[in-house]
């Protein structure tokens, strides 16, 4: 029976030894450069008090994040708001648009703030997810789903404006700033 033996030395050399066999077995491996993707879940949140969630402390080498909702839920009707910053949440200078269904009706909205969800009412939950990935020059661009536990159900997109150094948080939120979570959690996955 053949096996393979991967090791490696404290210089980040690994060596593959092939059994000694009749005849010459060669394995030739391509140069290459390559960096490693790291998948990072941060500690879920109770999205059940407070005006906003932030997650900070996300490291520099970043290139994408997922924030993902569960039964989120607020006191009021302002709309779901994500925002990100250097050093600081940025909470202006947003292009996006949100897009809904609610009650056989298509609907939608231009913001500014942040990358907004639409909201239906104070009784309902909202689960799903948005992705944040880096375009390039601290510029990021989101796309996300939410379903309404009211049979509603909103997408949205857009672009962040150039942030001032690499993104280090995220802050979950509402229109203006004043609803409440009440319900549900929030957690980040952060990618490089």
């Amino acid at each position: 029976m053949s096996s393979v033996i991967i090791s490696g030395d404290t210089s980040g050399a690994v060596t593959i030894a092939a059994p000694a066999v009749a005849g010459t077995n060669t394995l030739t491996l391509q140069a290459a450069t390559a960096s490693m993707s790291v998948n990072t879940l941060a500690t879920a949140v109770a999205s059940t008090s407070g005006t906003s969630i932030d997650f900070t402390s996300i490291p520099s080498w970043v290139k994408r994040i997922t924030v993902m909702f569960s039964g989120v839920s607020t006191n009021g009707t302002s709309n779901l708001l994500v925002q990100i910053g250097s050093g600081s949440v940025t909470t202006s200078g947003y292009a996006s648009r949100v897009a809904y269904f609610q009650s056989a009706t298509l609907g939608g909205g231009n913001e500014t703030a942040g990358i907004p969800f639409a909201t239906w009412s104070a009784a309902n939950t909202q689960s799903g997810s948005i992705t944040l990935t880096l375009l390039g020059s601290n510029t990021w661009v989101a796309t996300g789903y939410l379903a309404d536990s009211g049979s509603n159900s909103s997408a949205t997109g857009g672009t962040s404006p150039a942030l001032g150094g690499a993104l280090d948080r995220v802050r979950i939120t509402t229109v203006g700033g004043t609803n409440t979570f009440d319900a549900g959690s929030v957690n980040i996955l952060y990618e490089g």
